[in-house]
């Protein structure tokens, strides 16, 4: 009788798939890990929320300080290491990118979906059900957005300002809001442009110069460019009326050669001989420009001493090695072209632009470019106390254009100050009852995640959330009642139309998008495989800890 090999059943011996060192989670235990870090981020931004929001310092390794309450900022300088708050981050970076703003209500959506996914769960729904239910309560909340947003146009510039000052209440520069409402409105209509019966905003033709000092309704808008940089030398024209400007891809210096050179010089006069030869290069290139009728001139390379004498006694300003994105703004707004050779430069190469001036801001000299014949490009000059105060600043009128800018696209606005989600929440109480099964619970869950974001504003402001929820819910079931929402100094409702409180239509449903896609993603993980940190790594983060130390 033949005799059997035993089994590795039989023999019990264990079958080793992943590496020594590597941890692995799964099934409930896995999605719970991943939904405690969402709630957790999610619980850390809800105190930001809103116009009584609180600010959050953020202190790095090295002990720079960052006193912000913009989402995305703080999620940029936590340094997360969880992977299920990383992908939060992305989250948060997407919406910033897509719609400007909305970060953190991209977040905290995604934490009470997960939250309410979490209730589900123990009901034994499964996450596929949850997924689904989300994914129809989405597509209606959108549609619904569409149906209940008022549309706009450039030309409704008072309802724009709303929009950007709806956008900065919950920012750190309240006493400037309206001057800085003013500013993104004025910008974002200087740069648009109409295609088709669209309009169209490149938020990337509106410069942002950060200064300290001042006050914050210092921050000025200039129509036109501001280089900072300052004129080469101190015998060339501050100031030049009806500018023609070069700009230019070369140097005005004596170019050095390609290879290394050797050159022996043995007496004064070859020094001499070569010095003059290098001037009449120089003065030739000089000249060269002079002839095109320029009078400003500016290059992204450098200038040497002796083409700034030469060009000081032709009377022509010029300021050298400006950033290549600087250039090409100009090159727009003043109709120049960017040559690369000046024997190749002509007048037809020049262009235009009413004043071109240094002036001195703060404790900085600039150039600016005003005037100029095809306006596209506006800088903002943003002022402010102290340095952190004016990053903050800038942060704020990031916000301020991005929102604008949306409407002005888009031309659609919704209520702001939890009267869309309170709408929305319950046009999908509604839905649900036309969804079979489980699903309708799925649905469900996705409304009280949408009535969350008013009981957040209420709880920041000081009032009970659960009051105000009942006003919000008992409210809109009137016809009149798609616009009320929260007046956060009394708790009362108010009409956010009539009181100003807008929010672009994009900026909501992206939102909305976002925290559902997140919450969707964390939900489908049933499995996390993580493999031993490298021994390099770990090394260097303690030589780091024991460095800091």
């Amino acid at each position: 009788m033949a005799s059997r090999l035993p089994t590795t059943e039989s023999v019990g011996i264990p079958v080793i798939v992943l590496k020594e060192g590597t941890s692995r989670t799964y099934g409930r235990e896995a999605f719970r890990a991943n939904a405690m870090a969402v709630r957790a981020i999610s619980e850390i931004l809800k105190t930001t929320y809103g116009p009584k929001g609180m600010d959050k310092m953020l202190v790095d390794s090295l002990g720079d300080i960052t006193t912000t309450n913009d989402g995305a900022t703080i999620l940029d300088k936590m340094d997360l290491q969880h992977p299920a708050g990383k992908m939060l981050v992305q989250i948060a970076k997407g919406q910033d990118e897509e719609a400007g703003d909305g970060t953190k209500t991209a977040v905290i959506f995604a934490g009470e979906l997960v939250k309410e996914a979490e209730k589900l769960l123990e009901k034994n729904i499964h996450p596929t059900i949850i997924i689904e239910g989300y994914k129809l309560a989405l597509e209606r909340a959108v549609s619904q957005i569409e149906r209940i947003a008022k549309r706009i146009s450039i030309d409704d510039v008072d309802v724009l300002r709303k929009v950007a000052n709806t956008s900065l209440n919950s920012k750190a520069v309240k006493e400037a809001k309206e001057h800085f409402a003013n500013l993104a409105v004025e910008a974002v209509r200087a740069v648009a442009e109409q295609r088709g019966d669209k309009w169209y905003v490149d938020l990337g033709n509106v410069q942002i110069i950060k200064k300290h000092g001042g006050s914050l309704l210092d921050t000025q808008l200039i129509k036109g460019i501001v280089l900072d940089k300052e004129v080469v030398h101190p015998d060339m024209p501050k100031r030049v009326e009806s500018a023609k400007i070069a700009l230019l891809d070369a140097p005005l210096e004596i170019e050095k050669p390609e290879i290394d050179l050797e050159i022996s010089i043995s007496s004064p006069d070859l020094m001499r001989k070569l010095m003059e030869k290098q001037e009449k290069i120089l003065a030739s290139k000089v000249e060269k420009i002079a002839a095109t009728g320029a009078n400003v001139v500016i290059t992204q390379k450098g200038i040497d001493d002796v083409a700034q004498h030469f060009l000081a006694k032709k009377g022509i300003l010029a300021v050298r090695r400006v950033k290549r994105s600087d250039i090409e703004k100009l090159a727009r707004a003043t109709g120049a072209k960017i040559v690369t050779d000046i024997e190749d430069l002509s007048a037809d190469d020049l262009g235009f632009a009413e004043l071109v001036e240094e002036r001195r801001v703060g404790e900085d000299k600039m150039v600016f470019v005003e005037g100029a014949k095809n306006l596209r490009s506006v800088t903002i000059v943003v002022r402010g106390g102290f340095e952190r105060l004016v990053d903050e600043a800038d942060r704020a009128l990031h916000d301020a254009l991005s929102a604008v800018a949306d409407a002005v696209m888009d031309g659609m606005v919704v209520g702001g100050a939890g009267a869309t989600e309170a709408e929305l929440a319950k046009n999908i109480y509604e839905f649900a009852r036309t969804q079979p099964g489980k699903t309708q619970l799925a649905v469900e869950a996705f409304a009280r995640a949408l009535e969350a974001i008013p009981q957040i504003l209420a709880f920041n402001a000081g009032h009970d959330p659960i009051n105000v929820l009942v006003k919000l819910r008992s409210a809109h079931e009137r016809p009149d009642g798609t616009f009320l929402g929260i007046d956060v100094e009394t708790g009362e409702l108010l009409n956010t139309w009539e009181a100003g409180i807008v929010d672009p239509a994009r900026v909501k449903a992206n939102a909305l998008k976002a925290g559902t896609e997140a919450a969707s993603l964390i939900l489908r993980i049933d499995d996390m495989i993580a493999a031993k940190r490298s021994e390099e790594k770990e090394k260097k983060e303690k030589g780091g800890a024991e460095k800091e130390d």
